[in-house]
C-alpha cells in the first residue's frame, strides 16, 4: 500500500515566506487547479482531442519548484503532464489553452497540444511525450549554460534548470546516464522526480527494485533529498537548497516529491486500478487547502483575500477559453513552418 512510506516531516515554522510571496504561490496553484479543471470541462465537451494528462493534486511540486526560481531566465523541462509546469514558468494562460485547441496563437504555434508545450521566450523546454526523453534535454540546456561561462566568458550565464520527470522515468537508461554526466560535470540542473506512485497502471512499489528513488542520488555522488510533494513550503525549501547550490556552481541535486495525481492517468483513463482508500488517503492532503489554511493560520492572508485570488484566476480561465475559441486555426499554407529552424 502507498500509505506505508512514511511522508517525510517538515517543520513549517522554520519556512521563510512572506505575505507577498504566499499570495503569488497561492495564486500559482490556485492557477494550475482552476486551468485543469476547465480542461476537463473542454475536453468532455470536445473542445480538446487526443490525450490529455491532468495534473491536479501535484500542484505543490510545480509552484514550490518553479517559484523558487527565476521563471523566464532559468529554464525548465517537463513532461506530458506538462500544462501546469507551463504555466508556473510565466506562459501566459490564454497561450496554453489556445494550444490545447490546436489553435495558431498557442505557445507551440498549435502543433504541439496538449504534451508538447513550448514557450522559449520563458524558458520553458518543452513537454516530452516518451518517458524519460526530456531528462537528457534538460540537462543539455544545462551544460550549454555552464559552457558559456566557464569557456565563453560570459558572466550573465547563471541559469538553472529544473527537470520534472515521473517516478517511472527512473527505471530508464536515459535517467542513469544522465544522472552520470550531470554529477560529472558539475550541471546547474535540479532533478525532480514527481513520484505520484503510479506509472500509468504500475504501481511504483511494484515496478522497481528501490523505491525510494532520492537514495539512487548517493551512487552519482550528488544530494538526494526526499520531500512532502503535498507540501508547497516543502518542496520550496528544497528546491530553494538546491537552486542556491546549482547556481553557485556545486552541480546537481535530485528531489523526490511524493505526490499523488487526483485523476486518472489521461482524461480516457476510466481509473479503475488505485483503491477508493488510497484516493481518499491522498484527497485529505490536498496541497492547495493545506497552503490555504497555514497562510490563514500565520496571519499572511485573510480568507476573503485568498476568495479573491481565486475569483481572479476564475476570470482569468475563463477568458483563455474565450481566447481559444475565437482563434484561428493554423493556416494550411504553413504546414511544413517550425520544422527547421528559421532565421530571424
Amino acid at each position: 500500500m502507498i500509505q506505508e512510506r512514511t511522508l517525510p516531516d517538515f517543520n513549517a515554522t522554520t519556512a521563510k515566506i512572506n505575505k507577498e510571496e504566499g499570495l503569488r504561490v497561492y495564486e500559482d496553484m490556485v492557477l494550475g487547479r482552476f486551468f485543469e479543471d476547465k480542461c476537463a470541462e473542454m475536453y468532455y465537451r470536445g473542445k480538446m482531442f487526443g490525450f490529455v494528462h491532468l495534473y491536479n493534486g501535484q500542484e505543490a511540486v510545480s509552484s514550490g519548484v518553479i517559484q523558487a526560481m527565476r521563471p523566464g531566465e532559468d529554464f525548465v523541462s517537463s513532461t506530458y503532464r506538462d500544462h501546469v509546469h507551463a504555466l508556473s514558468a510565466g506562459v501566459p494562460a490564454k497561450e496554453v489553452m489556445a494550444e490545447l485547441f490546436g489553435k495558431a496563437t498557442g505557445c507551440s504555434k498549435g502543433r504541439g497540444g496538449s504534451m508538447h508545450m513550448f514557450s522559449a521566450e520563458h524558458g520553458l523546454l518543452g513537454g516530452y511525450a516518451f518517458v524519460a526523453e526530456g531528462i537528457p534535454v534538460a540537462s543539455g540546456a544545462a551544460f550549454q549554460t555552464k559552457y558559456r561561462r566557464e569557456v565563453l566568458g560570459d558572466e550573465n550565464a547563471d541559469q538553472v534548470t529544473a527537470c520534472f520527470f515521473g517516478d517511472g522515468a527512473c527505471n530508464n537508461g536515459q535517467f542513469y546516464e544522465t544522472l552520470n554526466m550531470a554529477a560529472l560535470w558539475k550541471l546547474p540542473i535540479i532533478f525532480v522526480v514527481e513520484n505520484n506512485k503510479w506509472a500509468i497502471g504500475m504501481s511504483h512499489e511494484r515496478a522497481t527494485s528501490q523505491p525510494e528513488i532520492y537514495k539512487k542520488a548517493s551512487v552519482f555522488g550528488m544530494p538526494g533529498v526526499e520531500v512532502d510533494g503535498m507540501d508547497v513550503l516543502a518542496v520550496r525549501s528544497a528546491a530553494q537548497e538546491a537552486v542556491s547550490r546549482a547556481r553557485s556552481g556545486e552541480g546537481p541535486t535530485l528531489i523526490e516529491a511524493l505526490t499523488y495525481r487526483f485523476r486518472g492517468h489521461s482524461l480516457a483513463d476510466p481509473d479503475e486500478m488505485r483503491s477508493k482508500e488510497e484516493k481518499e488517503f491522498w484527497f485529505s492532503r490536498d496541497p492547495i487547502k493545506k497552503f490555504a489554511a497555514y497562510l490563514i493560520e500565520q496571519n499572511l492572508a485573510s480568507q476573503e483575500e485568498l476568495k479573491g485570488i481565486e475569483r481572479k484566476i476564475q476570470a482569468t480561465v475563463d477568458e483563455a477559453v474565450k481566447f481559444a475559441e475565437s482563434s484561428p486555426e493554423p493556416d494550411a499554407s504553413e504546414l511544413h513552418r517550425f520544422i527547421f529552424a528559421e532565421d530571424e
